[in-house]
């Protein structure tokens, strides 16, 4: 809302910055002057002995010289309470005596009303807190002992007890003279349906009183004691005061220790978040019975920057943690994220405290997770991606679930990390070991009939450093092959645009040279990112000599894409051509293979058509370059290339002007 002009100045008027500062810290009285408002103390922003955090009263300013905080007693308010700046306002008016100007008078009505639906619930507060000491009471004492709540924790939480019967809270309450609509309104009571009292909301059970960001009492939650209750947990319905989706469970205290550095934890009931708070995670927090509605997630992005979601580890708390993969995505934002600790099996906060203490959920908590990963998690767990239409599901599933993210930078993030995870899935899933085919060997076999296994790694002999630079040292067939490798690796780093268009056949490559494999693995580990990154990234996980090696090769040199950097089409061009050769080149290969397996038997005329139709796929391969050349090209007498549409735009405008051949 706004406020009217003077009020903040009137505020801090009648505000003392050093008595707000005071309540959080201890003067240094050595270096202080407390008649002339100069005071000096540790600052409470950062960890530091010397006092270097300064207050002028007089002026109404803070700074403090270590980590530059500055700013008046509001702000001060809002960073050490963790509030927004209207809540630290209402927070310093009520200590001076102000009053906050209500412009509407409809809204000051409104205003009134709650104020008096939240001094009823507190008489319930009170109320319930007076049951639990009662003889009634007796078992909801001894089943909050079993779960380790001393009489000190009873009271801090100021847990109830409400006995079994129809009117208890209601009678109490219209004793004291509050009147029917007030205990209706605030969701304590309901209508009777057969025309009596109304009757209590709440019978038979113990009472949680759940409180807004400011402190009042807005709803209850209730446990059943009988065990048959058909509602385990009961909360109050919805009223003036209260809103499920707009509510947090313990949300003013969380908040207060979220701004002096703690972790803030999202657990799933009262009594988890109870016990975190005892065991010394203050800053917990839970949502209201429901799942984590968009509202409670903007609320906790304004009390911490990256919450921790700590829910139970049985099959509906994981669930519960990827469904709300699906609500977060959206509302991303550059520093505001969730972290996902998952509790062991059959477990909540509260077991994992009673039965192994705090250190044990610290661990956990250490261990948290990004959403980015459960999301991997949720799209992959139990799956097989063996067929490129599998693996070409799961990018479909992956590009929409991106899609949500209205972040670019965010998205472009998500995008490495979900590329990085693929990455890392799918070399997985290759087969430790494959057998290699040697021109003349046979598949996998050796001239003396032994089967070799292939590592990943050449056949061939490793060249000396001497000659390693030169690919030529291989023999025979696997030269060329090794160069047209060299080519494409060379064509895909010079222009990264193209490697997500030729991942899936780059892949395929299988590089015989473990320096090539080493690339091309690098390639389409980082194949989205920029040129210069990629090249750096290559760099820093190969060494600088794997690029110079390279780009040092001859035919590399000279290839056409890498003398014109950035010509994406001869790029692609290049590309499409050498992966189609060394793919025919391969299918040869394996029809040879196959053909000297079953030659060692009665050979038939299918073998030798087979061999026949590699060949010819391998020969268009090999002439795709000339065909297409002689697209745009002819030979003239001299042997110079001619442009062929050129050549013939300049024809047709010679039988314009009536030029012949014959008058040249």
């Amino acid at each position: 809302m706004s406020l009217p002009p003077g009020f903040l100045d009137e505020l801090r008027n009648r505000t003392s910055l050093t008595h707000v500062v005071g309540r959080k810290v201890i003067w240094d009285t050595r270096k202080s002057n407390q008649g002339k408002g100069d005071m000096w103390a540790p600052c409470p922003f950062h960890q530091e002995k010397s006092a270097s955090f300064h207050v002028d009263d007089r002026k109404g300013f803070y700074y403090c010289f270590g980590c530059h905080a500055k700013g008046d007693a509001i702000s001060f308010v809002k960073e050490t309470e963790n509030v927004s700046f209207m809540e630290a306002v209402e927070i310093l008016a009520r200590e001076a005596g102000m009053e906050i100007p209500r412009q509407d008078p409809r809204a000051q009505q409104k205003a009134d009303r709650r104020t008096q639906l939240a001094e009823v619930m507190e008489q319930a507060v009170q109320f319930f807190r007076l049951q639990l000491r009662t003889g009634s009471a007796g078992a909801a004492r001894d089943y909050l002992r079993r779960r380790g709540l001393s009489d000190a924790a009873l009271e801090r939480w100021e847990i109830g007890f409400v006995p079994e019967g129809w009117q208890h809270l209601w009678d109490h309450l219209r004793g004291k003279g509050v009147a029917e609509e007030l205990i209706m309104g605030a969701g304590l009571a309901k209508p009777s349906n057969k025309g009596g009292k109304p009757y209590d909301t709440f019978r038979n059970r113990i009472m949680f009183p759940i409180r807004d960001a400011r402190g009042r009492a807005i709803a209850f939650g209730g446990r059943a004691m009988d065990p048959g209750d058909n509602a385990k947990y009961l909360n109050s319905p919805e009223t003036e005061l209260f809103d499920k989706g707009r509510s947090l469970f313990n949300h003013g205290p969380a908040r207060t220790a979220a701004g002096k550095g703690m972790p803030l934890i999202v657990a799933e009931g009262y009594m988890d978040v109870i016990a975190l708070s005892e065991a010394g995670f203050q800053a917990a927090v839970a949502p209201l019975g429901t799942a984590i509605t968009e509202n409670q997630l903007q609320m906790l992005w304004r009390i911490a920057n990256e919450p921790i979601i700590a829910l139970d580890g049985d099959k509906a708390g994981i669930n519960a943690a990827l469904r709300l993969i699906d609500l977060a995505l959206p509302l991303l934002e550059a520093g505001k994220s969730l972290r996902f600790a998952l509790m062991p099996e059959g477990q909540d906060p509260d077991d994992l405290i009673r039965a192994e203490g705090a250190g044990a959920v610290q661990a956990v908590l250490d261990q948290a997770r990004p959403m980015v990963n459960l999301l991997w998690q949720r799209e992959t767990e139990g799956k097989t991606f063996d067929s490129p239409e599998r693996r070409a599901a799961l990018d479909k599933v992956l590009r929409d679930k991106l899609r949500l993210i209205r972040d670019p930078s965010i998205r472009g993030h998500y995008g490495e990390a979900i590329k990085e995870l693929r990455w890392q899935l799918f070399r997985s899933d290759r087969p430790a070991t494959r057998e290699a085919f040697v021109p003349g060997q046979g598949k996998g076999r050796a001239r003396g009939g032994k089967r070799v296994p292939w590592n990943g790694r050449s056949q061939i002999s490793v060249p000396q450093a001497s000659t390693k630079s030169s690919l030529l040292v291989a023999a025979g067939d696997q030269a060329e092959t090794q160069l047209r490798e060299a080519v494409i690796l060379a064509t895909a780093i010079s222009a990264p645009e193209l490697i997500a268009e030729f991942d899936y056949r780059i892949e395929r490559m299988s590089c015989s040279d473990p320096d090539h494999a080493l690339l091309r693995d690098l390639i389409l580990r980082h194949g989205a990112e920029a040129s210069g990154a990629l090249k750096d990234r290559i760099i820093a996980a190969a060494g600088p000599e794997a690029l110079e090696n390279l780009f040092a090769l001859r035919h590399v040199a000279i290839s056409p894409c890498v003398r014109k950097p950035g010509d994406i089409d001869l790029a692609r061009l290049t590309l499409a051509e050498e992966l189609a050769k060394l793919e025919a080149r391969r299918g040869l290969y394996a029809e040879v293979a196959e053909a000297e397996e079953e030659l060692t038997g009665m050979a038939d005329e299918a073998v030798t058509w087979r061999l026949g139709q590699a060949a010819q796929a391998r020969d268009r391969a090999m002439r795709s370059v000339g065909a297409e050349n002689k697209v745009d090209y002819d030979t003239a007498e001299n042997g110079a290339p001619i442009n062929r549409e050129e050549r013939d735009a300049f024809a047709e405008l010679l039988n314009r002007i009536g030029y012949s051949k014959s008058d040249r």
